[in-house]
């Protein structure tokens, strides 16, 4: 079977180390095994994705010397598949028509957080066979019993009790679908095997695995790669103010200095310290990635960076300038 991953960034912002590292795991999983990745832009936050940040990554990654396989994905160009996945499940009774309001969902919320419980939808609608209606929603029908098991190509066995989910939202009243849904039908479209991403997506990975199976889909292989800590120790993020690639440009770092540096951030093969991107890709699968939060050192890639420079000649620093 032919490798297959994706990178897949959503357009809102810069993207930051933490994304290059987790794009350079997916890639080089796929590489290192003969295979492919793509890039896919999952762009369907009208409001909060731009072209400037689409254009930005692509450019980020020709800096990097990062080639994904054919042209970019684009979610939003993917809506019919979506729409169409999410009758697909409705006509074989795996979703179902919701017309709670959301001043009812927020004071079941309330009241469940009072009491101590995990927020969740509690089915009011799921046995009703409501029609569509203007201000409905679509659900999913999560199955009520048993468990979802898969083997983490990073974090091992893990196993999610169907309890511990809700029957999620697949269509929004204003007729988009939802992150989850459109997700695992853009990787049926790509063929995607193997998802490697942030451990952020990991409360995501049961619900996707159900809605595979909802489709009769293959299930992808899942490696979550543990998040990286700032040098105060908090998770580096888009949100919390992680910088893009272009502060270390403005610095004067190489990008071969910058990727060695983040392939060592959570990946090791004995105590070699320096792999070209060449060299990664013949010996990534015979290292290790790390199951635990690694942390950020400016000066340790600093460290990296003079390194590199030692190693060039007056020309090749010049053609870098």
């Amino acid at each position: 079977m032919e490798v297959i991953s994706r990178f897949a960034p959503s357009p809102t912002g810069l993207l930051h180390i933490g994304g290059v590292r987790t794009a350079l795991f997916a890639w080089l999983y796929a590489k290192s095994r003969g295979g492919k990745c793509f890039l896919r832009f999952e762009d369907t936050d009208i409001k909060r994705s731009e072209q400037k940040y689409m254009d930005s990554i692509l450019h980020d990654f020709d800096w990097l010397n990062i080639n994904f396989d054919g042209k970019p994905f684009y979610q939003s160009q993917n809506r019919s598949n979506h729409l169409n996945a999410i009758k697909q499940l409705l006509e074989d009774g795996k979703a179902y028509y919701c017309n709670c309001s959301s001043e009812r969902l927020e004071e079941l919320r309330s009241k469940q957080i009072e009491e101590g419980l995990k927020p969740k939808y509690d089915n009011k609608c799921r046995s009703l066979d409501l029609d569509d209606s203007p201000d409905s929603v679509i659900r999913f029908k999560n199955p009520e019993s048993n468990s979802i098991q898969f083997n983490d190509l990073i974090r091992g066995s893990i196993e999610i009790s169907n309890e511990e989910l809700d029957d999620l939202v697949l269509l929004r009243n204003d007729g988009s679908p939802t992150y989850n849904l459109s997700v695992v039908v853009d990787d049926v479209e790509m063929s995607i095997t193997h998802i490697i991403r942030g451990d952020d997506h990991i409360s995501n990975t049961p619900r996707q695995i159900n809605i595979f199976k909802a489709l009769r889909k293959q299930v992808p292989e899942y490696g979550h790669v543990p998040m990286i800590l700032d040098e105060s120790g908090k998770r580096l993020s888009k949100r919390e103010g992680a910088v893009g690639t272009e502060v270390y440009k403005e610095m004067g770092i190489l990008p071969e200095a910058l990727l060695n540096y983040l392939a060592r951030l959570g990946w090791s093969l004995g105590d070699e310290e320096f792999f070209t991107i060449e060299d990664l890709v013949k010996v990534f699968k015979e290292g290790r990635l790390n199951n635990s939060p690694s942390s950020f050192s400016t000066d340790k890639l600093k460290w990296y960076n003079k390194e590199y420079l030692s190693r060039m000649s007056e020309q090749e620093i010049v053609d870098k300038l």
